[in-house]
């Protein structure tokens, strides 16, 4: 497993010294994090917290460009906090903030944890489905994209009998399942 780095204060050396290739190496380590962040916990989508990230980064880098950055050790809370603080303006730009229901919106620390926990079982799911044969994984696609989807629906769209079709189905869910406590226990 990948060390996690708590102190980017060579980030800000880099981008001081114009090291380029330092700087986008922790970058790239520094902004999903942030990414994530406001994803889930202020509950933002995707293209909103990249958009407010990038923004809060241009942000702190000219703080960083005018040496108005003492405590490097801290740079990571600085870009957190300052990326916070950018999706809260860019609510109030698109006339979506609302006091009452915008903060009661932003997640608890249970639902941090169950959103967080979501998008890691999605991520094993998706190894365990790559996994599956083609015409599998097809098959099985067809019941998560329409999980309402009944047995003589699948019959039709696959021209098997209502026996294969639950035959199947059973087999590759299991399949799955097992897949992924294997790899979740990994």
């Amino acid at each position: 497993m990948a060390e996690i780095r708590y102190n980017f204060s060579e980030l800000v050396e880099a981008l001081e010294r114009g090291d380029d290739a330092s700087a986008s190496e922790l970058l790239s380590e520094v902004l999903p994090r942030l990414q994530d962040y406001l994803c889930v916990v202020m509950n933002a989508k995707q293209q909103d917290a990249s958009e407010c990230i990038h923004q809060a980064f241009l942000n702190v880098f000219e703080q960083i460009r005018k040496g108005n950055i003492k405590n490097t050790k801290y740079i990571f809370n600085y870009l957190l906090k300052t990326s916070r603080n950018e999706y809260i303006r860019y609510l109030k730009r698109q006339h979506k903030f609302n006091y009452d229901n915008e903060l009661s919106e932003m997640s608890d620390p249970e639902e941090q944890l169950s959103n967080l926990m979501d998008k890691e079982r999605q991520r094993i799911l998706e190894k365990c489905l790559s996994e599956l044969q083609e015409k599998s994984r097809e098959f099985i696609e067809y019941f998560i994209d329409k999980p309402d989807s009944t047995t003589e629906e699948a019959v039709k769209a696959f021209n098997l009998s209502s026996a294969n079709v639950r035959t199947k189905k059973s087999r590759i869910l299991s399949r799955l399942h097992h897949c992924y406590k294997r790899k979740s226990t990994q």
